[in-house]
């Protein structure tokens, strides 16, 4: 893995481009399909968590196609991680759903999931709070 500056330049770079890319996604698909539910999230979470996880496959094992710590830093920490952390998240849980870790994989998801809802929902009230 790269420690340098090339590295975080690498990861600013793709985290651009994969904000971006979510940003558009979610705005054409939200413009296409009227509806309270939030489809170009949905569909942004499930291409981002696909995504990485097909570049995971790809840089575990030598094949046909590898990528170097340098693309790795910016497919998948920066386009991947920038279009979506879910895809993060996604590829902790299997590989720890793949390393034997079933009950650390569900305490991720059960965690992740009620904890980040109650901290938005904290923070959603300290904003209310601060903006009285």
């Amino acid at each position: 893995m790269l420690h340098s500056w090339t590295a975080y330049f690498l990861v600013g770079l793709g985290g651009a481009l994969g904000s971006m890319a979510r940003f558009g996604l979610s705005l054409f698909v939200d413009g296409r399909i009227q509806s309270k539910f939030p489809w170009g999230t949905f569909l942004v979470n499930v291409v981002g968590s696909f995504v990485i996880g097909a570049l995971a496959a790809v840089a575990d094992q030598p094949g046909r196609f590898s990528l170097s710590p340098a693309m790795r830093q910016l497919l998948m920490v920066g386009i991947c991680g920038g279009f979506t952390t879910f895809s993060s998240f996604s590829i902790q849980t299997l590989e720890l759903l793949r390393g034997g870790q079933s009950l650390q994989a569900a305490a991720n998801v059960v965690g992740s999931v009620l904890l980040c809802l109650l901290a938005v929902w904290g923070g959603h009230q300290f904003g209310q709070i601060l903006n009285r």
